[in-house]
């Protein structure tokens, strides 16, 4: 059975058909229901706000392609359902292989700024170190029940930046861009992340190490 020789030229192009493979970043947008992460993601990805907006039932996808230095990066936004019924069953899917978190609340409802810790642990838990995250406080048009300072220094506390703005109104516009570019230069720009579990294997063994080499301890 004879075969056709493949020159070094199809070589090329059958192991790299696309050198300049675009990146593409997985963000995740989490909060209570009814905080408008439908309406931000929309925003930024459509340039509009979306009047009609019915409660998320599982995810929904948008994408948009920015220019960062000079270098074309696709953000892959993650809308997830806020209500716990739509999130159970979907809870590790969400999280897997994600590269930042959007965490929305609602500057009208204290409530929703109350379980901002619920939403920090279940990133904690699912998420790598050190991965970018972001808090923003939307429907700041409207009457604030949450005071800026007050989120200030919670954001600060959790090494987040904090944006407020209204995914509404047109004039809020370039703050709900600068929200998702803020992002995109930190992903862009970011160091290879470490999986927590390999992290506290590491850490765990140097402590071991060192515990060992103080106390000269030798097994026979």
């Amino acid at each position: 059975m004879s075969t056709t020789p493949i020159s070094p030229q199809n070589v090329q192009k059958i192991v790299n058909p696309n050198p300049h493979h675009m990146k593409i970043y997985k963000v995740i947008v989490v909060g209570d229901s009814n905080v408008g992460k439908t309406s931000l993601t929309y925003r930024f990805c459509e340039g509009k706000f979306l009047e009609a907006s019915e409660a998320t039932i599982g995810v929904d996808f948008r994408e948009r392609t920015v220019n960062i230095e000079g270098e074309d990066i696709k953000l892959q936004l993650w809308d997830t359902a806020g209500q716990e019924r739509f999130r159970k069953s979907m809870v590790q899917h969400y999280y897997r292989n994600v590269h930042a978190i959007v965490i929305v609340y609602d500057v009208t409802n204290k409530s929703s700024f109350d379980s901002l810790n619920h939403w920090i642990e279940e990133c904690d838990k699912h998420c790598f170190l050190d991965i970018p995250r972001i808090l923003v406080g939307n429907k700041c048009d409207e009457h604030m029940a949450v005071n800026t300072n007050f989120a200030q220094r919670f954001a600060d506390q959790h090494h987040m930046p904090l944006f407020e703005t209204s995914a509404r109104l047109d004039s809020q516009c370039d703050n709900v861009e600068a929200i998702f570019l803020t992002l995109a230069h930190k992903l862009k720009n970011q160091k290879p992340l470490i999986p927590k579990e390999n992290f506290d294997s590491r850490r765990l063994g140097r402590m071991a190490s060192s515990t060992d080499s103080q106390t000269g301890c030798g097994c026979l």
